[in-house]
């Protein structure tokens, strides 16, 4: 099966191709103002490309979702999952090799930011033996790897940014070939730029935008005019998958199209000047009419006890006032004691524990957790008025940890040394810390990154890494591989670790 497709033609009529294997090893920039055919080029080589490689598109317009009926993409809509669902599909799009577009359009730019962050580190996470080629495109670059801070949260741009940065500059060993498109190339963060090694420069008019196209097509200062010049959907191709020298293209066409089309002319209304006046102010002072809803009646079913109950009850309300009544009722809701503070504790301790046994809680986000827990405490009528989201975190890092009750003498110089740990290593911490002061052996790394909740080994390894350089571990490999880990300030140290 050639591995070669054609995305257009040259001026005097060649095709031009882009070599896919070597793609996938050199990853792509497209760059060119709105309006200048980017997507044009992007569906083009999705279209010419999707019987010979797996594809994953980041579609923040929802504009690709049309491929699904031509080509087989299963279109996933971003709003409709959570951020621990998407994850597991992102795993399962590496574990199956489906064709996926993620369509984004429904969310605000700070939510697209953060689910296509946790999709992509889902297939960046993939174990070793699911590392087939991939080719993920991302439209629209700008959105999720900014050069700058904008009016996004700095945690979106943060994890956004990370995530673009893996895919460009880590993706390669793992079989991703990120294929990037933005309109500005001075918008677009540049180490995520850098690891592109195919160029597809589109129509720009600022000057600091085609300098940059020209620098990176190897071009002279005073060539760069030449990319004003350039019409809708001629680019100028360059690299190891497309062409040595660069060369001009014009895109071919494609069998499916957009949603959004590019606006044209339409007949302007024939009414009169009075006539639109009189459109435009009728009825302007009136507020339009609010339908009302009548609420129905809520429906009850009870037997001959509840009925004589409730008879009774009416019977005695018609001998007071009603004043009365509602005032008795509210002193008795008053008089109910809460329960204790040490009951609460003991109770939110209880549901955190039930919490931390279920099978993928650590792969679940701390905000969904805390909803969750939240959620559980008002079940059983417990207030959680006085625990905010960080002692929830922290309290549930005790629990994973099988750390029953910390209010036990045992756990106080832990949880004292815990205070320096950060939260979202405080489980592995005191995973570790536990097996030492219990004399138990090392956990191994698939253990501690389902606690870490990852997939990772590797990821686990920077976190170890981070906690003895931080002073708060000391890691010790004997000749035979296995690893004891110590904790110098509790004098404790784990057994070697299992083969």
């Amino acid at each position: 099966m050639s591995a070669n497709i054609v995305i257009g033609q040259a001026p005097q009529g060649q095709p031009i191709e882009i070599d896919i294997k070597e793609l996938l090893a050199t990853r792509l920039l497209v760059q060119g103002n709105s309006g200048s055919g980017k997507s044009h080029l992007l569906r083009r080589i999705l279209e010419e490309s999707a019987g010979i490689v797996q594809q994953v598109v980041i579609d923040p317009e929802g504009d690709f979702v049309s491929l699904a009926e031509e080509f087989g993409h299963v279109v996933i809509d971003g709003s409709a999952y959570g951020e621990a669902e998407i994850a597991r599909l992102g795993a399962r799009i590496r574990q199956h090799r489906a064709s996926v577009i993620l369509a984004l359009d429904e969310l605000e730019i700070d939510q697209q930011m953060k689910c296509a962050a946790q999709f992509l580190n889902a297939l960046f996470d993939a174990p070793r033996e699911q590392w087939y080629p991939a080719l993920v495109v991302v439209d629209e670059a700008q959105m999720f790897a900014p050069a700058a801070a904008g009016e996004v949260s700095e945690e979106a741009r943060r994890v956004s940014l990370a995530a673009m940065t893996n895919l460009m500059c880590r993706g390669r060993k793992r079989g991703l070939a990120g294929v990037i498109a933005t309109q500005r190339l001075a918008k677009l963060a540049k180490n995520v730029a850098a690891e592109a090694s195919n160029f597809l420069m589109g129509r720009t008019f600022l000057d600091i935008d085609m300098i940059r196209a020209a620098d990176l097509l190897g071009m002279e200062r005073r060539q760069a005019e030449t990319i004003r010049d350039l019409a809708r959907g001629q680019f100028l191709g360059l690299g190891p998958a497309i062409s040595r020298r660069p060369v001009p293209v014009n895109v071919g066409t494609v069998r499916t199209g957009a949603k959004s089309v590019t606006p044209g002319l339409a007949p302007l209304p024939t009414a009169t000047t009075e006539e639109l006046r009189e459109l435009l102010h009728e009825n302007l002072h009136v507020e339009p009419e609010r339908p009302e809803f009548p609420r129905p009646a809520p429906r009850v079913t009870m037997g001959v006890d509840d009925a004589d109950t409730l008879a009774s009850r009416i019977a005695a309300s018609e001998m007071i006032d009603p004043g009365v009544a509602l005032s008795r009722e509210r002193a008795q809701e008053r008089e109910r004691a809460e329960p204790a503070p040490e009951e609460s504790r003991a109770a939110m301790v209880e549901i955190m524990n039930a919490m931390a046994q279920e099978d993928d809680c650590t792969f679940q986000s701390s905000t969904t957790l805390f909803q969750d827990f939240t959620i559980r405490c008002r079940m059983k009528g417990i207030s959680v008025r006085g625990l905010d989201a960080t002692m929830f975190r922290r309290g549930f890092a005790a629990a994973l940890a099988g750390i029953r009750d910390p209010d036990e003498e045992r756990w106080t110089d832990l949880l004292n040394l815990a205070k320096h740990v950060p939260d979202d290593a405080l489980a592995t911490f005191y995973v570790i810390a536990r097996a030492a002061m219990d004399g138990k052996p090392c956990p191994d790394d698939v253990d501690l990154a389902r606690v870490y909740g990852t997939s990772s080994p590797r990821r686990v390894q920077r976190l170890l890494d981070y906690l003895e350089k931080d002073g708060l571990i000391v890691v010790r490999t004997d000749f035979s591989g296995k690893r004891s880990v110590g904790l110098p300030d509790l004098g404790v140290t784990t057994a070697p670790q299992e083969a």
